[in-house]
């Protein structure tokens, strides 16, 4: 929904474009949602994984989001679908909600369209990058 510049680091845009070509460990209710993850990998502004600004979102971040209708805050961590555990707070990059957050930055409010609603979620931190604690290749 928003045409917001966001930020992937090489490495990710490489892995996602690899996951999306090669489909392993995509569930196929999630193969609605890869044609999302494609336009995002493609708007993205790719960087180097070394010089990407440590408040962006990037795989494997982990992150405070406040829903700014109902002011409820959650902690989610962006994974590979292989990885995903809602239980854990895992969340999948092929979840719309994955999706969505994918390389925004703190202080971003990311709108998504769920069903017939729009839902805003803003980023209050950035908990844990693996860029910026140096693990260039999570």
């Amino acid at each position: 929904m928003s045409t917001r510049n966001i930020f992937l680091t090489d490495y990710d845009a490489k892995r996602l474009n690899e996951l999306l070509l090669g489909g392993q460990g995509i569930d196929p209710r999630d193969q609605m949602h890869v044609g999302e993850l494609k336009k995002e990998i493609d708007r993205g502004n790719i960087v180097s994984a070394k010089e990407i600004p440590s408040d962006i979102i990037t795989m494997n971040s982990k992150i405070k989001i406040t829903d700014l209708e109902t002011g409820e805050e959650s902690v989610y961590t962006i994974v590979y679908p292989k990885d995903a555990d809602i239980n854990l707070g895992k969340i999948s990059v092929l979840a719309p909600v994955g999706t969505a957050l994918l390389g925004y930055r703190v202080g971003d409010v990311v709108e998504w369209k769920i069903r017939d609603a729009v839902r805003r979620l803003k980023v209050m931190e950035v908990i844990y990058q693996p860029e910026a604690a140096g693990d260039y290749h999570l």
